[in-house]
């Protein structure tokens, strides 16, 4: 098999295993609260405390994957061409 083949099928291999998990489980945590919904801090003494409330995610700590994403995106701008 050339390279070049060898290549696409790799490619397509992975392509096809992402959007099973995006199909599968559309929300991964987040990638700035590590999935607390929060961000930690230390006190003075260098004990962790509970800080903020995550921004990215509002403090849910799971985001929708990109894949998931734009899978939602097309198939709304699909439904609103065809309604």
């Amino acid at each position: 098999m050339t390279p070049i083949a060898l290549a696409t099928v790799f490619l397509l291999i992975i392509t096809l295993c992402y959007a099973a998990v995006c199909a599968g489980s559309p929300f991964g945590t987040c990638r700035k609260c590590n999935g607390f919904g929060f961000a930690t801090t230390t006190d003075r003494k260098g004990r962790p405390k509970r800080g903020k409330r995550c921004r990215r995610c509002k403090g849910r700590g799971k985001r929708v994957r990109i894949g998931r994403w734009l899978f939602n995106r097309a198939q709304r701008i699909y439904r609103e061409g065809t309604h």
